[in-house]
This record gives C-alpha cells, sequence and structure tokens, in this order.
C-alpha cells in the first residue's frame, strides 16, 4: 500500500523519501524503480540495535523533512524518537492492524506496543487503515491528537478479472485446467492462522465437496517450501499433494485472478489488501470476522468467526455448491464494491489531504 501511495502522490507537490528499517525487498525495487530514493538502516528483525537511531538521525539532518510519517509499532517508536532530537515539524503514525493478539509475538513487541500507546499523545496524527483498528489502540490506552482513518485503496486496472491468468497458474502448478483453487495470500505470521487455513482445508476434503480437483494455494513471505513449521502441518493434515507454497511473489495479480475462492483465516486485521484485491479480481472470498474484513466484503462474499475451520470449510463448500455460474455473478459483485467504493485514488486524495493540513496548522 505504501508503493501505491507514492506511485500516485502528486509530484509537483510532494517529495519522497523512503526509509527502511531492515533489508531491502522487492517492495524497495519497485519504489526505486520510480526513481523515489530509498535508505537502508541494516536492523536486525526480533534485536534492538542503537545504530539504527545513528542511521536515522544522519538521514533526518540530510533530508530535513517537513514530516516524518512512520509506519508500524517498530517505526512508529524509531521515527518519534529520531524525529524529536532532530525538530522535525511534522510527526504522523500509521497503524495497519487490529486485535492483535501479544501471546503470539515476543516480548520486545509487546513492550514497543505498550510504551507506543503512553507516548500516542505525541505524533500530530495517527493514521489507522480500519475502524477495527482505532477502535482496538483505543482500548489499549491510545490517546492520540487526532485520528485519521483512511482505508486501503486498489486499483481495479492492476487486479482484475483474468482467464488467462486462470490457464496460466493451473499450468505453472501443473494441473488440469478444471482444477479448483482456493487460495490464501498472506506473509507467515501467527496472526494470519495457516493452521486454521489447513485445517479447514482437511475438513473440506472430508466431506463431499472435497473432490478430487480441490487445491489450496498460498503465496506470502515464509510460505515456502523451507518453511518446517508450515510443511509439518500440511503433513499433519494430511495435505501432501493438495497444498501449493508459492513464496512470496511479485505477480499477485496473476496468482490472486487464478483462484476460483480467496480466503483470509486471519486472527486479526486491520484493513486487509489481498481481500479487496481478491475482490477486484472478482474472486469470492471467505474471511474471518477480524478488523474491518466483515466491512469490506459486505454481502460480496462469506464471513466467518476466526479460528474455526469447521466453519471456514463450510462457506468454501456454500461457495463451491453454488456452481460455476452463481459464483461468477458472486465475483461481479464483489468487483462493483471495490470500484465503486474502494478507489486508490480516493485514498490517495485523502493522504496528500492530511499532509497539507499539517503543514500549514
Amino acid at each position: 500500500m505504501l508503493w501505491r501511495l507514492l506511485e500516485r502522490m502528486d509530484e509537483t507537490r510532494f517529495a519522497n523519501a523512503v526509509v527502511c528499517m531492515i533489508e531491502a525487498g522487492p517492495v524497495a525495487d519497485r519504489i526505486r524503480e520510480m526513481g523515489i530514493p530509498v535508505f537502508f538502516l541494516g536492523m536486525k528483525r526480533k534485536w534492538p540495535d542503537p545504530r539504527g537511531l545513528t542511521s536515522i538521525l544522519r538521514l533526518l539532518r540530510k533530508e530535513r523533512p517537513d514530516i516524518l510519517q512512520t509506519w508500524l509499532y517498530h517505526s512508529d517508536l524509531l521515527g518519534l524518537l529520531a524525529g524529536k532530537i532532530k525538530g522535525v515539524p511534522r510527526l504522523l503514525w500509521n497503524i495497519r492492524c487490529s486485535n492483535m493478539d501479544m501471546n503470539r509475538y515476543g516480548r520486545l513487541t509487546a513492550m514497543v506496543v505498550a510504551l507506543n500507546a503512553r507516548l500516542s499523545g505525541i505524533p500530530d496524527s495517527i493514521i489507522v487503515n480500519s475502524y477495527a483498528g482505532k477502535e482496538y489502540h483505543q482500548r489499549i490506552g491510545y490517546r492520540p491528537k487526532r485520528w485519521e482513518v483512511i482505508p486501503n485503496g486498489f486499483d481495479p486496472e492492476a487486479f482484475k478479472p483474468s482467464e488467462k491468468a486462470r490457464t496460466g497458474l493451473r499450468y505453472e502448478l501443473g494441473l488440469p485446467e478444471k482444477s479448483f483453487l482456493i487460495g490464501l495470500v498472506a506473509r507467515f505470521d501467527p496472526m494470519k492462522d495457516h493452521r486454521n487455513y489447513f485445517l479447514a482445508a482437511r475438513q473440506l476434503l472430508d466431506t463431499a465437496e472435497g473432490r478430487e480437483d480441490v487445491h489450496f494455494v498460498l503465496a506470502g513471505h515464509g510460505v515456502d517450501v523451507e518453511n518446517v513449521t508450515m510443511k509439518s502441518i500440511i503433513s499433519e493434515c494430511g495435505l501432501n499433494g493438495r497444498v501449493h507454497l508459492l513464496g512470496e511473489r511479485t505477480d499477485i495479480p496473476f496468482v490472486t485472478s487464478g483462484l476460483d475462492i480467496a480466503s483470509s483465516s486471519s486472527l486479526g486485521e486491520g484493513f486487509p489488501n489481498v481481500v479487496g484485491e481478491a475482490m477486484a479480481c472478482g474472486v469470492p472470498c471467505v474471511v474471518t470476522d477480524v478488523g474491518d474484513s466483515a466491512w469490506l466484503v459486505g454481502d460480496t462474499g462469506r464471513v466467518v468467526p476466526p479460528g474455526d475451520p469447521i466453519a471456514l470449510a463450510g462457506a468454501w463448500c456454500d461457495l463451491i455448491r453454488m456452481g460455476e455460474d452463481r459464483r461468477r455473478s458472486v465475483g461481479e459483485a464483489a468487483r462493483r464494491r471495490i470500484v465503486e467504493g474502494f478507489s486508490i485514488d480516493v485514498m490517495v486524495r485523502r493522504y496528500e489531504t492530511v499532509y497539507e493540513e499539517l503543514t500549514v496548522a
């Protein structure tokens, strides 16, 4: 979403630079291709590194930004500290999750979130991408000067139905053209609850709808054959031969458009990009009732309780029983909902308005 925002911001009014706390990834390459500088602090995951603060202070002295907009908990804390030391005029936080179960994360992350709650009155504004995220953070003590709820936006030209993708994905996987694909695009993370997805897959295969041509396709950072934990769950559920792990992909529109059903099995979300992207592709979605997922899907998909593989499998069965024509109608309604209500251009204008209001205040 950061890449999409940068891609469409008015270059005559805004000059952007991006600072990444850790190593480079594929999104960084896409940002640099737009001519936007990307800097790396070289910090390590899970371990605090004071050299990161030194590096960001050096960058702020060089770049002298009018606004420092940070994304996610750890960068919010680091950016607040560095921004205050260097006297950056305006500081903004960005929160993109809700209902975080801190028991599934390390002690450091829990400490950062708790500290951020205490410091939340210092930044000039906190932007959240979901109403659920705002409500959750209010409950845990966030008290900012100003809340801004800006839902994610989607590009219906990049994400759209594609018969070519349907055929191409099955060819890539070595599957017959009529194979039925149920997908999950999500990084390997406790809150994404991949185990729930696999348990639901086993449940589905044990029903009449679990026919021989049903396969499960997953993509995302850490979702690959090197993931020992994931392979163990797949084997435990008796899913060998039915699951396809694609790892981190840069062609998500291709992968998503090739699915028959898209899923989100998360225990917590803010405003899930992958669901809106699937809807834009005309793919019916089954989502857990977390964050703003149910609001996003509306009546164009199915919503189930989190952590309930039986309900998740049941929703899949419901869509399978519909038949191809009715599923296509559901998918078309989902795409219309995205086009009419969740345009990426609206999202970008909202961000630009916030930035302008803060700089002239």
